[in-house]
């Protein structure tokens, strides 16, 4: 190679690591002002009446009702707010209907239970059936939250028989931290201090059964659920997916035995966590008051979100008598 050819690779490299070097300042000048200029979403500014504040997801309307009426119930009681979201609009949960109607008419029955428990209720327009953990799924679970100022989240656990259960459960797992990164869904404020999150009650034992960390007696209000669950007619009276054209009997008097027949068995239902978690019940209650309630409802804290110690759990679940 000559010294003339050498020379001019020499300067070309020299010119392309000095233009690189300009660029590379200029970028971290810009970087540097973009910083400068960056501001930090402002949080969510805290519930200022001094109530709790709770939000339940369940994947179609009625598992809110069925899993957290009594305690929903119980803390709209005392000033609480209270609201149910549907990840679903229930749309084929029926035997001999199906699609826009069906929906209607279970967004209407849940509406009826809000009116028995007090609280709010709202239904997403997703089909039944059909709930996936989506990225644009994720953006309306923490919205939700935050919209709310949730203190509490309660859910599904993710092993669980129905697609829309585990959906809904990952979903929401998903939200329990996203819902305080500043810009994740930086329209809607974010949440400063996370919620705690819990699970419904379940008798699934894989990968692992439910833990009864939480368990309150509904015995004062276990009239208003049994209520709600006659007025999930079209789940309960009728059967949802499994019922037939027995289930639905016509005259007046097997319609009246057919509501004291769903009425018994959700009475049982809660009367049998009672007995399942009994131990659980005289911690919480003492061994004289545990022993003598006879519904009850149970929950699991999740390992995701804010993990609240036993004092704090008291103070969430104001229906605890002092220890």
């Amino acid at each position: 190679m000559s010294n003339k050819l050498a020379r001019r690779r020499w300067i070309l490299g020299s010119a392309l690591c000095l233009g690189l070097a300009f660029l590379l300042a200029d970028a971290r000048g810009s970087a540097g002002a973009a910083g400068t200029e960056m501001r930090k979403p402002p949080a969510a500014p805290a519930a200022q009446d001094g109530k709790f504040r709770i939000i339940c997801f369940g994947a179609h309307p009625d598992d809110n009702e069925f899993s957290a009426g009594g305690v929903a119930a119980m803390w709209a009681a005392r000033g609480h707010h209270v609201k149910f979201v549907s990840c679903t609009n229930g749309d084929i949960g029926h035997w001999g209907m199906a699609g826009g109607p069906l929906a209607q008419r279970r967004t209407e029955e849940v509406k009826k239970c809000a009116e028995i428990f007090g609280i709010e209720t709202e239904v997403l327009d997703i089909h039944d059936g059909e709930l996936m953990p989506t990225l644009e799924n994720r953006r309306t679970i923490v919205r939700l939250i935050r919209e709310w100022h949730a203190d509490i989240v309660i859910c599904h656990r993710s092993n669980d028989y129905h697609p829309d259960h585990r959906n809904a459960a990952i979903l929401i797992q998903d939200a329990g931290y996203m819902v305080t990164v500043p810009f994740f869904c930086p329209d809607v404020p974010y949440l400063s201090r996370n919620p705690v999150f819990l699970y419904y009650d379940d008798d699934f034992q894989r990968p692992y059964p439910f833990t009864a960390d939480i368990v309150v007696g509904i015995d004062d209000v276990i009239g208003k659920k049994l209520d709600a669950a006659v007025a999930l007619a079209s789940q309960t009276l009728e059967g949802g997916c499994d019922g037939t054209e027995k289930t639905c009997p016509q005259d007046p008097q097997g319609k009246e035995a057919r509501i004291q027949a769903v009425r018994r068995s959700h009475e049982r239902r809660n009367a049998g966590l009672a007995n399942r978690f009994r131990k659980q019940l005289t911690e919480w209650y003492g061994p004289e008051q545990g022993a003598k309630i006879k519904f009850a409802e149970a929950f699991e804290i999740c390992e995701y979100g804010r993990q609240p110690s036993k004092k704090e759990i008291r103070e969430l679940f104001p229906f605890f008598p002092a220890p």
